[in-house]
């Protein structure tokens, strides 16, 4: 299916969905509008967020456009599921709302909703596996035991209070409790609540509450936040603007809310202060810039194109260099995953864009041994046979 044509259903991997309405001053088609979207969005974000990338990769499911035109107007509805994190969700709706045309058409669009598809698909587990268990106790009978946590991890998850004037979701504990956890949002408290915790409070959102300062002023602050890109965010900011005393993480790419008790107990036994914490955010930065050094050998060949690296910054292009760190092939960036999966003998990339963990994958695979790009990302897993370094960086060791 192309892009042109609306998604037949959102992918089992959907975590959130965007709702968004339009309105068109004038008579325009779905393919139109579709057009609109991936057109004005390119290059908005970069490659990291590209609409089209994050389809490929299937990040982003098939948009889904609904119109009706009367009296010279187009007004509609477009749907995107996304499986990329809260975060990034909203920055991508976000870009969607800045789309003003549609062909040479006036257009508005706002988005209405972000709605978590997975809050859907957990009622109807919940449901189904209550109907399974009053199956399975009428033909075996239950253990008294297991009966009894099914029925207080129903009651916990009932103890969900609002607190504090900004109603923020969290456990009854937090006046009670000397030291509270800090989570993300509404769903981690009531998986929190469900495994015994009840001095969890979420901030719900980017921005840390009031009351949440407030708190860490006054109590011990635990910040257990989840293992991916978006919960580093959220505890740069909790550490900018509030006193946190421990961080726990929830293991990489895994969600606070979708631990188990288990699961969640070893995270906070391996909680650390908040000093050791950012002393080794220091040292992994420190290693970072030690790996940005380029080999000397390398250097003396890359200065002969040192024009050709410079007139790169701002210009959304990319530069493929053979075993002799000659000039081999310059595209567009947005094509540079692509070009480098087929393209053979390619010993570095230099681009204006953002070294990906997609693209440093693809490097290791096809033995690449230097990447170059406009500043480099968050990369979990770090090959020792690629080097990365940014395009500034370079440039300042072939001026040394």
């Amino acid at each position: 299916m192309s892009e042109g044509k609306a998604m037949g259903g959102a992918p089992s991997t959907t975590k959130y969905i965007i709702h968004a309405k339009i309105e068109i001053d004038g008579v325009v088609e779905k393919p139109d509008v579709i057009g609109a979207i991936f057109g004005q969005t390119e290059g908005l974000l970069g490659d990291e967020l590209d609409l089209r990338e994050l389809q490929k990769s299937g990040r982003i499911g098939r948009i889904q456009v609904e119109l009706e035109s009367k009296g010279g107007k187009s007004i509609g509805e477009i749907i995107v599921p996304s499986s990329l994190d809260k975060v990034e969700t909203a920055i991508i709706a976000s870009a969607i709302e800045t789309i003003d045309k549609v062909g040479p058409c006036s257009a508005k669009v706002t988005i209405e909703k972000i709605e978590d598809a997975r809050e859907e698909k957990r009622k109807r587990i919940i449901e189904r596996a209550k109907e399974l268990l009053r199956k399975w106790e009428a033909e075996q009978g239950l253990e008294l035991k297991e009966i009894t946590e099914e029925v207080m991890k129903s009651i916990r998850a009932l103890e969900l209070v609002k607190y504090g004037e900004e109603g923020l979701p969290a456990g009854p504990d937090i006046d009670k409790s000397d030291t509270i956890i800090v989570v993300e949002g509404r769903a981690d408290v009531i998986n929190m609540l469900k495994h015994g915790y009840r001095n969890v409070i979420a901030i719900e959102g980017a921005t840390v509450p009031e009351t949440v300062r407030k708190l860490s002023k006054e109590k011990t602050v635990i910040a257990f936040v989840d293992g991916d890109r978006g919960g580093e965010l959220v505890l740069k900011e909790l550490l900018q603007v509030a006193d946190i005393d421990y961080i726990a993480r929830a293991p990489a790419g895994k969600e606070v809310e979708e631990l188990t008790g288990k699961e969640i107990a070893k995270c906070l036994r391996n909680k650390v202060p908040v000093e050791e914490y950012q002393a080794r955010a220091e040292k992994i930065e420190e290693e970072s810039r030690s790996e940005a050094r380029v080999n000397r050998d390398v250097l003396l060949k890359i200065s002969n194109i040192a024009g050709q690296v410079k007139s790169l910054q701002g210009s959304l292009e990319a530069l493929m260099l053979n075993e002799n760190y000659e000039v081999v092939k310059k595209i567009p960036v947005r094509d540079l995953a692509e070009s480098l999966q087929s393209e053979g003998g390619v010993a570095a990339v230099i681009f204006d864009g953002v070294i990906t963990q997609r693209l440093v994958d693809i490097a290791e695979e096809r033995g690449v041994k230097l990447l170059v790009g406009a500043r480099i990302g968050n990369i979990a897993k770090r090959p020792y046979n690629v080097s990365l370094t940014t395009i500034e960086d370079l440039l300042k060791q072939l001026s040394a």
